[in-house]
């Protein structure tokens, strides 16, 4: 029997690689737009007195107070009703996206926030503006201190995209739930999928403890 199941495992592995692409596919364009919007937001709103930042700071708190899955439903199922007609694939980028994006939001801010405010009042004093001691002087810093945190963010924004299953994509998690329904042995089939994912997320969060590691010693230069 164990014999029979495994065999039908070898016959899935081609979807199972399929759903290997389609999830590394739409976690590569989410993280790099989620990084985007992150990068950008996080600089205005650490600006706290503007009315940019309290928007932004609805933005954020929606985003995370609310579930990944309910977000991918209004953008998937409620847009189309007022005209905003999209694929599963573009839904679920754009969901992961914005979502993403929250995130990376709060850490890029409190990255600004953790650079000492002198080193805008030097670059002041050197005649710079206020974006220039940002784009030149305060967002490099920022960014060397948040990496630890963003690239530990990158590993959830992958597992989070097996939610994208749902909707149809056939993701690793799709490919392991369409699997298991000619093999009943759901340990094997699953315990693949899991592997799967580890194989993706590992470099990162090995990655991640690397630079956590060197940036507490200061070692990191970049």
């Amino acid at each position: 029997m164990w014999g029979y199941y495994f065999e039908q495992l070898l016959h899935s592995l081609p979807m199972f690689w399929k759903g290997l692409a389609m999830t590394a596919g739409v976690s590569a364009l989410s993280l790099v737009g989620g990084t985007i919007i992150g990068v950008v937001t996080g600089v205005l709103r650490a600006r706290r007195r503007s009315i940019i930042s309290h928007l932004l700071s609805l933005y954020v708190d929606f985003m995370r107070g609310t579930p990944f899955l309910v977000q991918l439903f209004i953008i998937f199922f409620i847009l189309p009703e007022f005209g905003l007609q999209m694929e599963a694939f573009a839904a679920a980028v754009i969901s992961l996206t914005i979502y993403a994006g929250s995130y990376i939001c709060e850490i890029v801010c409190a990255a600004i926030e953790a650079v000492p405010s002198g080193q805008e009042e030097a670059c002041r004093s050197l005649g710079h503006t206020h974006t220039q001691a940002m784009l030149l002087v305060i967002l490099p810093q920022a960014l060397r201190m948040a990496l630890p945190a963003l690239v530990g963010q990158y590993v959830l924004l992958i597992k989070d995209s097996s939610i994208v299953s749902v909707i149809g994509l056939t993701d690793i998690t799709r490919a392991g739930w369409l699997t298991v329904q000619r093999v009943p042995e759901g340990l094997m089939v699953f315990a693949l999928v899991g592997l799967l994912y580890f194989a993706v997320c590992f470099p990162l969060i090995h990655l991640s403890n690397y630079l956590e590691r060197r940036f507490s010693t200061g070692e990191l230069k970049l």
